[in-house]
């Protein structure tokens, strides 16, 4: 379906990032501005999925190479 373009490490980094949003709201949920921890679902699909629009877009590819 999708080309993947994100490799091993930036696959981990980007879930346990998008992990660590997510928790943080709902773990601070009367926050003002704690919606913006569901940013977090961004890096976590693209982590997920293993394919980046952004690294499409601008050409890149973390993969390694076979």
């Amino acid at each position: 379906m999708f080309t993947k373009n994100v490799g091993t490490i930036d696959r981990v980094l980007r879930i346990v990032v998008g992990l660590a949003l997510i928790a943080a709201f709902f773990l601070n949920p009367g926050g003002s501005w704690s919606w913006l921890y569901l940013i977090g679902i961004v890096p976590l699909l693209t982590g997920i999925f293993a394919t980046c629009p952004a690294y499409s877009i601008f050409g890149m590819n973390t993969c390694q190479s076979r």
